[in-house]
Order: structure tokens, then C-alpha cells, then sequence
């Protein structure tokens, strides 16, 4: 193919697209340049199709330090190695942009991979591999229902003199630390098929503003993927794809009959997968007994299968729409029940035990010393981390027995998820010095598990006296819908209504606002319309979790456990920091040594010194006071003499500091030689009497009574 060059402006910055030069060997290769951050996208499409029931489609985001001027990692090992969770989260929105828009019946892998090459450090890699992903699946003959887009909004920080804030499309990384709002939005055709974004509290009709705002700019950049998809103009793959038999269909809902129906509508989640799982059992079995080929009949198995669940989604969708009949009998907007423990374990920082229906997370906080942060170096960022939150998901938690090795991509994300809507209600380092960790552990799942984490470490938070001004909490809304103008937006989706709906949005919020939402889809996308009525329920939802949660703890502990480190911090003049660490760190070691304290110290003077008791921190806050203490004019001391020369005596008054007693200071009586009234270690006590400009302190013995006399 012939190497094509295609331009357009995106927020005031160019947007550059290189196709046919580089990954020829693709079903299809695009080379995207924002501003200076440059991401090459790849689709390929396996030849054969795999005995699976699903899509197999993988997004593979990689980044690489060359691509910012680092070289990164041990002594020993310099090739990057797994991918860091931001990076895993970005590749996890961006598979959540692209799979509705492919063909649910195909069986082929298709592997997208997204390599950011260079990066300039305003542009964040995300948006520019989401369109790159696109257009690469666009100019290869990979079927695809698109092309899609994303762009992320922000919005500038009004001033005191102004109300207005104005919208900000794709914020460099300076303009996001001045926003209060970062979200991705998505989608095609005046709708929205995937939403990834936080803010601070902000109020609903914020959010519906931004996405209203982003719709028509997402527009023009679909327009221009059209363009170049029109130009290159690959004709797309027929892919074999196996058609239904129409008499095995009818062979499956004979047998079925009510059944389904009878097996879905019960409250418990685990009678009602095993339920599912043995009429699906006896349906295969019964269906396949005459199949001699062991092939023939494993293909049959997986149709019957596909019926199967065509069959379950519409019940379950016919009777919502209808009749708003759910399968355990709440009303549509109506929250399951709502459990809230605190201190339920022994000896732990904080713990809060949240439940919603069968949903049980178990968060617990650890506090720990400044120096605890997680230092974060990526391509992107080299920071310290001083809060976090983890998120496990052990198999028992779904009544499963499976290998565990680890956080899995869905663990990480929901994580991350949780860690930003808990993150602006975290205090600042000066008002809580304290590392925070939070680890959520799913005991059971049946539905928003992610958002049972974020109101169970609210809980936690709470419970471990971390000074957060008010409870979070989450849920989780689905979706299910016959057209445009017929649809049932749901509260608290669990089991069925979530496998079989057509939309997940996860929103996480105080009483004031909201501060993280999540949604993708099955369908081509919602309007802004389901959104609006989506975001009134989830408020109404989340209001009513806090009112329960209020119920087990309203507002923090005064007090941190008796288990917790304590903390003093004191800022000290920055040029007295070399004081307290010493050459090589001798100092700094010895009051570590002997009062078995954490000390850490930041470029702005601030001193932190963690202890497990009061008695060890203060005895270290003494030692690093002296050290940097600033010595005033008039001060008294009682100081130890440690050089006598001719004109006088110095005299140690502080671990680090000495001060000179001239001969005519000694006393009020004249002084012939020093050494007549002086010797080398004698307590004397001095006073203050002058420090010059190059801060020598100047000392008189006058007119003071002196030890022993």
C-alpha cells in the first residue's frame, strides 16, 4: 500500500495519520501524531475461527519508557516488563469502546495493540490510541460497525469573580490538574457507548453538560475517520459465521417450556445458577444423544447453548419492559437491602463490612509513615503514591474453585475505579500526614462488587479516623431496552440483569455530587436522554446507601486505633535539613537507632517522625529540635566548653551549634587568661547576647550564676 497522510486540528493541536509505511504484515496498521505523542495501532484478525462461545477480542495498550527519554527498572533489568495498572486500565476502556461494535457471532481472535512511541508529556497516549484503534480497524478488512471515538473533557477552575467555568476538550496534563472534572466520553451517532471519568463532587447535570458538550466534537472526528476509511477504501471480510438450525431453536423452547421462566424468578443467586446449569445439562444431553460425532455434537452442544441463553435474555428482558418485573421481585429504582458494620475486626487500623444482597466487601484500612508511598515510575509519571486501594476477588466469592495467581485486569481496574471515587475525599498530607492503604475483599459477588468496595472503605476510612468530610458510596445501574423511546433504566443490577441488559454504569458519589462514573454498553450507545434518567435514580440510590451507612458511623472516629502509628511532623528551615541528616546520614540513623522511629523529610522542610509510642516520637522530636533550633538574642543555655584559644572560649549550647564567650564576657571581673577561669568540658550557662550576619552567635557569661558556685 501506498504510504497516505492525512491532517486535522483537534483542539488546537494537530492530528496526524500515517497509513501503509510501518506493521504491513497487519489486517491493518494506522500511525497517530497528537501534538508529539505519536501511537501506533495494529488490528489483526486469526484466519480460522475457535470453539468459543464469545468474542475473542483482546486490546493490548503498551507503553514504552524510550517513548518518553527513560531508561527505567533495576540495576539488572531494563526491558519493561508488566504493564503498569494505568496502562492495563487504559487498555481495558478502550476494549469497552470497541466491542459493541463488533458482530457478537464472530469466533475469530482479534487482537488490537496500541505501542505508544513517543510522547511528549502533554498529550495523554489514551485518546490518541482509542482513535488509533479505530481507524485501524476501519482501514483493514476486519468487519467492524464503526468508526467510534473518545475525547476527554475537563473544565477550567472558575475564579472567585467568575461563575462561568468553560469546557475544556482533550486538557493537556497541566490544564487537569486545574480541572475538577476528567472524563472520557465515546460513541457515535449522537450516542454514548462507554463513559470513564472523575470529579469532584460535581452535580449531576455537570456531567450531562460535559457529555452534551463533547457529542458534537466527537462528530467531527468520526467525520475525518471516514474520510481516510473512504480513501483507502479496504472492502471488508465475509466471515464464516455458523447460522442457528430454526428446528433446533424450536426443539430447544419446546423442551423448555416454562421452565426458565419458573427457574429464573427466585431471590437467591445460587439456586438460581444451579437451577440454570441443570436444565441447560438436561437440555444438551437430550438434544445431542443421537449425535454419534463426538465434533458434530460438541458444535451442537455450544448452539443449543447459544438458545439457551437467547432464550433466558428474553424473559428476563420481555418481563422488565412489560410488566417491570425483575427477577427478585423489586420494583425498578428499589436498592437491595443494605448492611453496614465498622470495627469488625480485632486490632486493624479501621474495617468496614458493606453488604447489598448477596454483595459482601470486607475493606480494611492500614495507616502508615510518609515514607510508606508507593513510588510510581511510568512512562508517563515518575510520582509517590500516598493512597491506595486494592481489590481482590477470590473465586469462593462466586461459589467457584480456580487457580488464584494474582490480580487479574478486571481486579486491577475496579481498583482503580474505587481508588478514584474515594480520592477527592482523601485529606491533603498536611492535615493527615499518614500513607493510606485500602484493601477491598469481595467475601461474596452477585452484582457491583466495585461499588460495594467504595462504600465499604468509606466505612473503613470512617472507622480508622482518617478526617473525611462525608460518606461515598456506589451503585450500579443497567439498562434494558426494546427501542429509542421504549426503555427500562435499572437500580442495583445483579445476577441476569446484568449478563443479559444492555448497559453498566457505575456511579460513586457523596450526597453533594458525584466523583467517579464508569458505563459501557452491549448496544450501539444510549442518548443523553437514558443518561439524564440513569443519573437521577443513581443519586436517589446513593442518598438512600449513605442514609444506611450514616447508621453504623456518621462521621470519623476523634480518635486513631491504639494500633496505629502516631505521627508528629514540625517544618524546619530547609536549610537546616543537612543537620538532621548528617554526613552520609550518620545522624538522621543515630536518633532512628535509638528511638526506633520512622523520620522522613520533604524538600520543604517538612520533618514527619512515625512511632508505635508517644514516648520513643518525642524523645526523636526533641533530638531534631535541637538540631535545627534557631537560637535568639537573649536565650539562656547551659552549654559545655569544647575550645579555649586565646581571645576566648566556644561553648556547645545545642548538638549542633556553639557559640563563642569572648574573654571580656567571661565575668564581671577582669579576665587575664582564659584558661585561669575556663577548662575544656566545665558546664557553664551563657546568654544570647549577639549573632552576627554570617549567623556566629556570640555568648556572655556575665552577671549569671554558673553551676557549682
Amino acid at each position: 500500500m501506498k504510504t497516505k497522510q492525512f491532517k486535522t486540528d483537534l483542539a488546537g493541536r494537530e492530528l496526524k495519520v500515517e497509513i501503509g509505511q510501518l506493521a504491513r504484515q497487519a489486517n491493518g496498521s494506522v500511525l497517530l501524531t497528537y501534538g508529539q505523542t505519536t501511537v501506533l495501532a495494529t488490528a489483526v484478525i486469526s484466519k480460522q475461527a475457535i470453539p468459543v462461545d464469545y468474542l475473542p477480542l483482546t486490546v493490548e495498550y503498551e507503553e514504552k519508557f524510550y517513548a518518553a527519554g527513560k531508561i527505567k527498572g533495576s540495576r539488572f533489568i531494563k526491558r519493561e516488563g508488566r504493564a503498569p495498572d494505568e496502562a492495563i486500565s487504559t487498555g481495558r476502556m478502550i476494549d469497552r469502546v470497541l466491542r459493541p461494535c463488533f458482530d457478537k457471532k464472530i469466533r475469530n481472535d482479534i487482537q488490537i495493540v496500541l505501542t505508544v512511541l513517543s510522547f511528549d508529556g502533554e498529550n495523554d497516549p489514551d485518546i490518541p490510541a482509542l482513535i488509533a484503534a479505530s481507524l485501524a480497524l476501519g482501514v483493514s478488512d476486519i468487519p467492524f460497525q464503526g468508526p467510534i471515538a473518545g475525547l476527554r473533557i475537563g473544565r477550567s477552575l472558575a475564579k472567585e469573580t467568575e461563575k462561568k467555568q468553560d469546557w475544556i476538550l482533550n486538557p493537556t496534563y497541566k490544564a487537569r490538574e486545574e480541572s475538577d472534572l476528567d472524563l472520557v466520553v465515546a460513541g457515535k451517532d449522537g450516542k454514548v457507548n462507554m463513559l470513564e471519568g472523575t470529579a469532584g463532587q460535581a452535580p449531576e447535570e455537570i456531567i450531562l453538560g460535559a457529555i452534551e458538550f463533547s457529542l458534537p466534537q466527537i462528530k467531527k472526528v468520526i467525520d475525518f475517520q471516514n474520510q481516510i476509511i473512504g480513501e483507502v477504501g479496504v472492502k471488508k471480510a465475509i466471515l464464516e459465521t455458523e447460522e442457528t438450525d430454526p428446528k433446533l431453536i424450536n426443539q430447544v423452547k419446546k423442551w423448555i417450556g416454562d421452565k426458565i421462566e419458573k427457574t429464573i424468578y427466585q431471590e437467591g443467586k445460587k439456586g438460581r445458577l444451579e437451577g440454570l446449569g441443570e436444565l441447560k445439562i438436561d437440555l444438551i444431553s437430550v438434544l445431542t444423544e443421537t449425535e454419534k460425532s463426538e465434533d458434530k455434537k460438541r458444535k451442537k452442544s455450544v448452539q443449543i447453548s447459544e438458545i439457551f441463553e437467547d432464550e433466558i435474555d428474553g424473559i428476563v428482558r420481555k418481563n422488565i419492559l412489560d410488566s417491570e418485573k425483575r427477577p427478585d421481585g423489586r420494583k425498578i429504582d428499589e436498592v437491595r437491602k443494605i448492611g453496614a458494620q465498622v470495627g469488625f475486626l480485632p486490632r486493624l487500623h479501621g474495617s468496614g463490612l458493606f453488604e447489598r444482597g448477596e454483595t459482601q466487601a470486607l475493606s480494611v484500612v492500614t495507616l502508615g509513615a510518609p515514607g510508606d508511598e508507593q513510588t510510581i515510575e511510568t512512562m508517563e509519571i515518575d510520582a509517590k503514591k500516598r493512597f491506595i486501594h486494592h481489590y481482590n476477588f477470590p473465586p469462593f466469592c462466586v461459589g467457584e474453585a480456580r487457580p488464584m495467581r494474582g490480580p487479574g485486569r478486571r481486579e486491577i481496574g475496579h481498583g482503580i475505579l474505587a481508588e478514584k471515587a474515594l480520592l477527592p475525599l482523601i485529606p491533603n498530607k498536611d492535615e493527615f500526614p499518614y500513607t493510606i492503604r485500602l484493601v477491598s475483599e469481595i467475601l461474596s459477588s452477585n452484582g457491583s462488587s466495585s461499588m460495594a468496595s467504595v462504600s465499604g472503605s468509606s466505612l473503613a476510612l470512617m472507622d480508622a479516623g482518617v478526617p473525611i468530610k462525608r460518606h461515598i458510596s456506589g451503585i450500579a445501574m443497567g439498562l434494558m431496552m426494546r427501542s429509542a423511546d421504549e426503555f427500562k433504566v435499572l437500580t442495583d443490577i445483579q445476577g441476569p440483569e446484568d449478563h443479559h441488559g444492555d448497559m453498566d454504569c457505575k456511579v460513586a458519589g457523596t450526597k453533594l455530587g458525584m466523583t467517579a462514573c464508569q458505563m459501557d454498553v452491549k448496544i450501539e450507545g444510549v442518548t443523553l436522554e437514558i443518561l439524564k434518567e440513569t443519573f437521577e435514580q443513581a443519586q436517589k440510590a446513593r442518598r438512600h446507601i449513605i442514609e444506611e451507612m450514616d447508621q453504623a458511623i456518621g462521621q470519623p472516629r476523634p480518635e486513631l486505633s491504639s494500633y496505629a502509628p502516631r505521627i508528629i511532623t514540625l517544618r524546619i528551615n530547609p536549610d537546616k535539613i543537612r543537620k538532621v541528616i548528617g554526613p552520609g546520614g550518620k545522624v538522621i540513623n543515630e536518633i532512628i537507632d535509638e528511638t526506633g522511629v520512622k523520620i522522613d523529610i520533604d524538600d520543604d522542610g517538612l520533618v514527619s517522625i512515625t512511632s508505635n509510642n508517644e514516648e520513643a516520637g518525642q524523645k526523636a522530636l526533641e533530638r531534631v529540635n535541637d538540631l535545627t533550633r534557631e537560637v535568639k538574642l537573649g536565650e539562656m543555655f547551659k552549654g559545655v566548653v569544647t575550645r579555649i584559644l586565646d581571645f576566648g572560649a566556644f561553648v556547645k549550647i545545642l548538638p549542633d551549634q556553639e557559640g563563642m564567650v569572648h574573654v571580656s564576657e567571661i565575668s564581671s571581673q577582669r579576665v587575664e587568661r582564659v584558661e585561669d577561669a575556663l577548662k575544656v568540658g566545665q558546664e557553664v550557662m551563657v546568654k544570647v547576647r549577639n549573632i552576627d550576619e554570617l549567623g556566629r552567635i556570640n555568648l556572655s557569661m556575665k552577671n549569671i550564676e554558673q553551676p557549682g558556685k
